[in-house]
């Protein structure tokens, strides 16, 4: 089996979809201790190393690396100011790169680093990993089109050692209008599950800026982008519809029940399997659990990037 380690790894969204494609995720890494709970409860084998990536000074060889350093500095719903060192991690994932010499990487981030504004770290990022002897390639990719039933745009930079002369090429759409298998909705996602799980949904009233769009998709669409905040997580479509009113302004259009998606429902919205684990320990407060499943990868997605990757194995 294909070796691979991962960094910024979270929960594990992209590592479920590297062990979906046949992948054996040797390390994951990362600093949140209820990330670190909820990975080991869903995949027990793999050596997790909790802490700064910058602190771990060996790695097992691998032969694929991966990594979805984190974002907030690109993130639509971040403060997106450049200069924050957190938009340069990606020198330590480089770091790891040199040092591990995989046939293959595959990194991940929000489609905000596009921007015209973020060029300068996408342009660093590409310089970086090829001064580390690695063809490198970038597309932005949307989860829905791969069977996950969420419109969640986000870009996949694949890189593929110089010695082997090949370039990657990024999967086809799978789902929608002409093509293999239809959109997933929200009804195929989460159809089947209680429609008031008392406990495990954000529960406070609904503030002026939450209400300054609309928050709310049907059973038959797919969701709006799951977040990590839970204060703006998208509507369950169990809720009244919203009308504007006028910019900025929206107002339900009935006073029936009204709820955002509980945190296992974003979880399953972003393409993890039913029964995934959330496990009861003293870091798995409500605001934790929706933390560690909006800012995951969705499984599906990161299974179709790496299933692309050429037979470089052997």
């Amino acid at each position: 089996m294909t070796s691979a380690v991962s960094l910024f790894s979270g929960c594990g969204g992209s590592d479920a979809g590297l062990i979906a494609a046949g992948f054996n995720v040797l390390l994951a890494n990362d600093i949140l201790p209820y990330a670190r709970d909820v990975y080991l409860a869903n995949h027990p084998t793999t050596d997790y190393v909790l802490g700064d990536v910058g602190k771990i000074n060996t790695f097992p060889m691998a032969e694929l690396l991966v990594g979805c350093y984190p974002c907030q500095g690109f993130s639509q719903g971040g403060s997106r100011d450049p200069s924050k060192k957190i938009n340069t991690l990606y020198l330590e994932f480089a770091r790891a790169l040199q040092l591990i010499r995989p046939k293959a990487f595959i990194v991940e981030n929000v489609s905000g680093m596009v921007r015209k504004n973020f060029a300068h770290l996408l342009e660093d990022q590409f310089k970086v990993f090829s001064e580390a002897g690695y063809k490198v390639k970038a597309g932005v990719l949307n989860a829905l089109d791969f069977g996950v039933a969420q419109q969640r745009k986000r870009i996949f930079i694949v890189g593929l050692r110089n010695d082997f002369g090949v370039e990657y090429e990024f999967p086809l759409p799978t789902h929608g209008e002409g093509r293999e298998m239809p959109y997933l909705t929200i009804r195929n996602a989460i159809g089947d599950m209680p429609e008031w799980p008392e406990g495990e949904f954000y529960s406070r009233d609904f503030h002026w800026y939450y209400l300054s769009r609309n928050r709310r998709q049907g059973w038959d669409e797919a969701s709006k982008t799951i977040v990590a905040n839970p204060r703006h997580m998208p509507l369950h479509p169990m809720s009244p519809p919203l009308t504007k009113l006028e910019h900025n302004v929206w107002r339900f259009d009935n006073d029936g029940p009204a709820r955002r998606f509980s945190y296992r429902e974003a979880a399953q919205l972003q393409g993890f399997a039913d029964g995934f684990v959330f496990p009861d320990t003293k870091f798995g407060s409500l605001d934790m659990r929706y933390k560690v499943a909006g800012n995951a990868v969705p499984p599906p997605l990161f299974q179709a990037v790496a299933q692309a990757l050429p037979d470089i194995w052997d």
